[in-house]
């Protein structure tokens, strides 16, 4: 019995120990709760007033919208343009003149925008954007504003300082515009095809009829200087056709006897991987003209 006394005994001061800690250690957490709402009150209550005494930085931020500017955004948009601007000095090579040439109904003006502005990026110079049914052709400004739009989101601020050359209609007139690394972009449609030759053609005809020139001066040279000069363009190294249709619908057939076709889905949705991959696939191509 005496060993079950003592046994009880020490059970009892043991536990006596443990509720003075735990009695402790809930009265400083109480402590240091109320300290912590008291803060929390004082400070909601005197917020107003810290603000109320400085209205002078309060109108310079708002005069200057660019100090509230994420910089975590600001950091994202240049790690995106020096990407893009390696990617290109990457390549094994890059194209002077890319044609994209849509093969879908309903074209997608922001995917379209997109291509161009990360074409810009990467470092070409020339962009034709082409469809069968001349939809960009008859919205070219639609198309312009959206470029503008997503070379603002695409490479921010600092893509403001470079002019554009807008080609958009047959006779070449150039619109200037803010966009990126002054490329030239032309918008393109069935008619700068088989019609543009015909064209040519008639033009020649003409000359010799008006006794501009002699029909011994027709030639295929001739043709050819007229075409070109129409264009006011290099003839495209690479064309990235989108849609299932296996066709080049028309695109530029006098200007295409070198150029390499590399075909993806769709334009809709697009990525710059997809591009990516088109600029890449095109760098390893090999071209033995005349072998």
């Amino acid at each position: 019995m005496a060993l079950l006394y003592g046994f009880l005994w020490r059970l009892l001061l043991v536990m006596v120990h443990v509720n003075r800690a735990l009695v402790s250690w809930l009265r400083v957490r109480l402590r240091s709760w109320k300290g912590r709402l008291w803060e929390r009150a004082m400070a909601a209550l005197l917020l107003p007033v810290a603000l109320a005494g400085f209205p002078d930085h309060q109108r310079k931020l708002n005069h200057n919208p660019d100090a509230n500017a994420n910089p975590v955004t600001g950091n994202r948009t240049a790690s995106r343009r020096s990407r893009w601007l390696s990617d290109g000095r990457s390549l094994e090579k890059l194209p002077v003149h890319i044609g994209l040439l849509v093969a879908e109904e309903e074209p997608s003006y922001t995917d379209i925008a997109n291509l161009v502005v990360w074409c810009m990026a990467v470092g070409i110079s020339y962009v034709s954007v082409y469809d069968n049914h001349g939809t960009f052709r008859k919205n070219n400004s639609r198309l312009l504003e959206e470029i503008v739009r997503q070379q603002q989101d695409l490479l921010g601020v600092d893509g403001s300082k470079y002019n554009v050359e807008f080609l958009s209609n047959g006779s070449d007139k150039h619109q200037h515009h803010v966009v990126s690394c002054r490329p030239t972009v032309k918008v393109l449609s069935p008619e700068d095809g088989k019609q543009s030759i015909v064209q040519a053609a008639q033009q020649l005809c003409r000359s010799v009829e008006n006794k501009e020139r002699s029909s011994k001066d027709i030639s295929v040279t001739m043709l050819d200087i007229l075409l070109r000069e129409s264009k006011n363009i290099p003839d495209p190294e690479l064309v990235v056709k989108f849609g299932p249709v296996d066709s080049t619908l028309g695109f530029l057939p006098w200007h295409i006897r070198l150029t390499e076709f590399i075909s993806l889905p769709s334009h809709r949705n697009v990525s710059y991987e997809d591009l990516l991959g088109a600029l890449q696939r095109y760098g390893a191509c090999q071209q033995r003209i005349g072998q």
